[in-house]
Protein backbone atom coordinates (compact mmCIF):
# COMPACT_ATOMS: atom_id res chain seq x y z
CA UNK A 1 0.00 0.00 0.00
CA UNK A 2 2.62 2.39 0.66
CA UNK A 3 4.92 1.53 -1.78
CA UNK A 4 2.16 2.21 -4.37
CA UNK A 5 1.34 5.16 -2.50
CA UNK A 6 4.84 6.69 -3.18
CA UNK A 7 4.77 5.29 -6.41
CA UNK A 8 1.54 7.71 -7.53
CA UNK A 9 3.40 10.42 -5.50
CA UNK A 10 6.53 10.20 -7.65
CA UNK A 11 4.63 9.63 -11.30
CA UNK A 12 2.47 12.97 -10.18
CA UNK A 13 5.27 14.65 -9.20
CA UNK A 14 7.50 14.01 -11.95
CA UNK A 15 4.74 14.13 -14.64
CA UNK A 16 3.28 17.63 -13.54
CA UNK A 17 6.93 18.94 -14.12
CA UNK A 18 8.12 17.05 -17.25
CA UNK A 19 9.08 20.36 -19.10
CA UNK A 20 12.11 20.62 -16.63
CA UNK A 21 13.56 17.23 -19.07
CA UNK A 22 12.75 19.33 -22.45
CA UNK A 23 15.54 21.77 -23.35
CA UNK A 24 13.17 22.92 -26.54
CA UNK A 25 10.38 25.23 -25.83
CA UNK A 26 7.22 24.61 -27.64
CA UNK A 27 5.36 27.00 -30.14
CA UNK A 28 7.01 30.55 -31.31
CA UNK A 29 7.40 31.51 -27.76
CA UNK A 30 10.67 33.77 -26.67
CA UNK A 31 13.89 32.09 -25.11
CA UNK A 32 13.06 34.37 -22.47
CA UNK A 33 9.50 33.28 -21.94
CA UNK A 34 11.20 29.33 -21.82
CA UNK A 35 10.95 28.10 -18.80
CA UNK A 36 14.02 26.19 -19.00
CA UNK A 37 16.58 28.20 -21.76
CA UNK A 38 19.96 26.77 -20.88
CA UNK A 39 21.60 23.78 -19.43
CA UNK A 40 22.17 25.40 -16.45
CA UNK A 41 18.22 26.23 -16.12
CA UNK A 42 17.92 22.81 -17.36
CA UNK A 43 19.80 20.75 -14.55
CA UNK A 44 18.53 23.08 -12.05
CA UNK A 45 14.76 22.35 -13.08
CA UNK A 46 15.71 18.32 -13.17
CA UNK A 47 17.66 18.46 -9.32
CA UNK A 48 14.57 20.10 -7.94
CA UNK A 49 12.06 17.95 -9.48
CA UNK A 50 14.09 14.88 -8.75
CA UNK A 51 14.64 16.40 -5.13
CA UNK A 52 11.28 17.23 -4.64
CA UNK A 53 9.77 14.05 -5.19
CA UNK A 54 12.43 12.21 -3.32
CA UNK A 55 11.61 13.95 -0.15
CA UNK A 56 8.26 13.37 -0.18
CA UNK A 57 8.70 9.22 -1.26
CA UNK A 58 11.30 9.54 2.27
CA UNK A 59 8.19 11.75 4.44
CA UNK A 60 5.41 9.31 3.18
CA UNK A 61 7.78 6.26 3.56
CA UNK A 62 10.02 6.67 6.87
CA UNK A 63 8.78 8.49 9.79
CA UNK A 64 11.68 10.55 11.15
CA UNK A 65 13.54 9.24 14.39
CA UNK A 66 14.85 11.22 17.27
CA UNK A 67 18.96 10.99 17.30
CA UNK A 68 18.79 12.91 20.50
CA UNK A 69 20.60 11.91 23.46
CA UNK A 70 18.72 11.44 26.68
CA UNK A 71 20.12 13.97 29.34
CA UNK A 72 20.93 12.86 32.94
CA UNK A 73 18.50 13.78 35.58
CA UNK A 74 19.60 16.64 37.47
CA UNK A 75 19.05 16.00 41.33
CA UNK A 76 18.84 18.45 43.72
CA UNK A 77 19.44 18.07 47.09
CA UNK A 78 17.62 20.50 50.04
CA UNK A 79 20.68 22.50 50.67
CA UNK A 80 21.35 23.12 46.86
CA UNK A 81 23.90 20.69 45.65
CA UNK A 82 23.43 19.19 42.35
CA UNK A 83 24.18 16.34 40.99
CA UNK A 84 23.63 13.76 38.01
CA UNK A 85 24.35 9.80 38.34
CA UNK A 86 26.99 9.29 35.53
CA UNK A 87 27.31 5.50 36.42
CA UNK A 88 25.40 3.42 37.83
CA UNK A 89 26.65 0.50 40.29
CA UNK A 90 26.83 -2.56 38.98
CA UNK A 91 24.54 -5.86 39.66
CA UNK A 92 23.71 -7.06 42.89
CA UNK A 93 23.17 -5.84 46.35
CA UNK A 94 23.60 -1.89 46.42
CA UNK A 95 25.39 -0.71 49.53
CA UNK A 96 24.55 3.12 50.79
CA UNK A 97 26.90 4.16 53.60
CA UNK A 98 25.43 5.76 56.85
CA UNK A 99 26.74 8.31 58.86
CA UNK A 100 29.98 6.99 60.88
CA UNK A 101 30.82 4.26 57.56
CA UNK A 102 34.12 4.29 56.66
CA UNK A 103 34.41 4.90 52.62
CA UNK A 104 36.64 4.63 49.87
CA UNK A 105 36.70 6.89 46.90
CA UNK A 106 38.30 8.48 43.84
CA UNK A 107 37.70 11.61 43.14
CA UNK A 108 38.79 14.82 40.91
CA UNK A 109 37.74 18.67 42.23
CA UNK A 110 36.96 21.46 39.50
CA UNK A 111 36.77 25.04 39.48
CA UNK A 112 34.04 26.20 37.52
CA UNK A 113 35.97 27.32 34.58
CA UNK A 114 37.18 23.35 34.19
CA UNK A 115 40.67 23.87 35.96
CA UNK A 116 41.52 20.28 38.25
CA UNK A 117 42.55 21.51 41.78
CA UNK A 118 42.57 17.97 43.48
CA UNK A 119 42.57 14.53 41.70
CA UNK A 120 42.99 11.10 43.83
CA UNK A 121 44.75 10.32 40.65
CA UNK A 122 46.72 12.86 40.03
CA UNK A 123 50.48 12.19 40.21
CA UNK A 124 52.48 10.97 43.30
CA UNK A 125 48.84 9.99 44.40
CA UNK A 126 47.88 6.16 43.95
CA UNK A 127 45.29 5.90 46.55
CA UNK A 128 41.94 6.13 46.55
CA UNK A 129 40.74 8.71 49.86
CA UNK A 130 39.44 7.49 52.88
CA UNK A 131 36.98 9.07 55.34
CA UNK A 132 34.45 8.62 58.09
CA UNK A 133 30.97 9.82 56.84
CA UNK A 134 30.05 12.55 58.96
CA UNK A 135 32.39 13.49 60.49
CA UNK A 136 33.80 16.15 59.12
CA UNK A 137 37.15 15.44 58.05
CA UNK A 138 36.33 16.36 54.33
CA UNK A 139 34.04 19.36 52.93
CA UNK A 140 30.66 19.17 53.32
CA UNK A 141 29.31 18.98 50.31
CA UNK A 142 31.69 15.73 49.23
CA UNK A 143 30.31 14.32 52.48
CA UNK A 144 26.92 14.63 51.55
CA UNK A 145 27.45 13.85 47.93
CA UNK A 146 28.76 10.61 49.21
CA UNK A 147 26.03 9.93 51.40
CA UNK A 148 23.40 9.84 48.50
CA UNK A 149 25.22 7.54 46.29
CA UNK A 150 25.49 3.75 46.96
CA UNK A 151 28.75 1.59 46.00
CA UNK A 152 29.87 1.22 42.57
CA UNK A 153 28.04 4.42 41.34
CA UNK A 154 29.41 7.30 39.82
CA UNK A 155 28.15 10.69 40.21
CA UNK A 156 29.54 14.55 38.98
CA UNK A 157 27.95 16.85 41.42
CA UNK A 158 28.12 20.98 42.14
CA UNK A 159 28.90 22.06 45.13
CA UNK A 160 28.06 25.68 46.11
CA UNK A 161 30.37 27.76 48.16
CA UNK A 162 28.81 27.51 51.46
CA UNK A 163 29.29 23.43 51.37
CA UNK A 164 32.75 23.97 49.79
CA UNK A 165 35.57 26.21 51.14
CA UNK A 166 33.45 29.01 51.51
CA UNK A 167 34.21 32.60 52.02
CA UNK A 168 37.57 31.37 53.44
CA UNK A 169 38.50 29.81 49.91
CA UNK A 170 42.04 28.07 49.93
CA UNK A 171 44.34 30.65 50.39
CA UNK A 172 48.20 30.88 51.09
CA UNK A 173 49.68 33.54 53.31
CA UNK A 174 50.72 35.67 50.70
CA UNK A 175 47.34 36.20 49.15
CA UNK A 176 47.80 33.55 46.38
CA UNK A 177 44.77 30.88 46.35
CA UNK A 178 44.16 27.76 44.68
CA UNK A 179 40.43 28.06 45.29
CA UNK A 180 39.00 31.34 45.74
CA UNK A 181 36.74 32.15 48.36
CA UNK A 182 33.50 31.81 46.79
CA UNK A 183 33.98 29.33 44.74
CA UNK A 184 31.90 26.57 43.29
CA UNK A 185 33.17 23.39 43.39
CA UNK A 186 32.51 20.49 40.54
CA UNK A 187 33.83 16.81 42.00
CA UNK A 188 33.38 13.81 40.13
CA UNK A 189 33.20 11.25 42.41
CA UNK A 190 33.58 7.16 42.41
CA UNK A 191 32.42 5.50 45.37
CA UNK A 192 34.39 2.25 45.75
CA UNK A 193 33.75 0.89 49.12
CA UNK A 194 31.69 1.42 52.47
CA UNK A 195 32.44 -0.56 55.69
CA UNK A 196 30.99 -0.14 58.94
CA UNK A 197 34.07 0.96 61.18
CA UNK A 198 35.80 -1.64 63.68
CA UNK A 199 34.17 -1.31 67.29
Amino acid sequence: MVKSLISATLLLVCSSSAAAFSLSCSGNSAASDCAVGSRRGFLSSSFATIVGGASIAGLVAQPQQSNAVTAKEIITTPSGIKYAVTKEAGKGKAVAPLSGDIVAVDYTGYLVNGQIFDATHAEGKSNSLLFKVGSGSVIRGLDEVVSCMVVGQKVQAIIPPELAYGEKGVCLDDGECLIKPGSTLVYDVFLKKSSIPPP
